[in-house]
């Protein structure tokens, strides 16, 4: 079970698990021996809604950073979210098919996307942001939120 870092805004509390890395799109990615676990942020679906509906890139795509890799219908908005890492699409989430609500339930577990065999990881995770650079854009982005309420 990781660790996270926290922070609670009216009765939101939102949460960066410290064992991965991010991207300004609220993507995580998690090195797993030769493969990348890739998900959503748990600000990112909160601030999205219940999801509906998660249509990924089949098993064996090529992808590079910035290619399409999730189109996701949630109550609130559809998002199309891009691939943080250049590789072959080698798992998605068979799970999410029947239950894609787990993307909200357990978005740091059960509700990841899918596995990358990654082509340059060496490389492309110093594009990365670490857990607490991502936590520190993501109160940004809460802050600007409030704001404008």
């Amino acid at each position: 079970m990781p660790e996270f870092l926290e922070t609670t805004v009216d009765k939101f509390t939102f949460r960066v698990a410290t064992d991965r890395l991010y991207t300004q799109y609220h993507v995580w990615v998690k090195w797993e021996g030769e493969l990348a676990r890739i998900g959503l942020s748990d600000y990112l679906q909160q601030t999205s809604g219940d999801v509906a509906f998660a249509d990924l890139e089949p098993e064996g795509t090529h992808l590079a950073p910035g290619d399409d890799l999730v189109s996701i219908e949630t109550i609130k908005v559809n998002l199309v979210l891009p691939s943080p890492v250049s590789g072959i699409i080698h798992q998605v989430n068979a799970a999410l098919e029947d239950a894609p609500e787990l993307l909200n339930q357990d978005p740091y577990g059960k509700g990841w996307l899918a596995l990358l065999e990654v082509n340059a990881w060496q490389t492309e995770r110093d594009n990365l942001l670490d857990p607490v650079s991502y936590f520190e854009l993501m109160q940004a982005e809460i802050e600007k939120e409030s704001k404008q309420l």
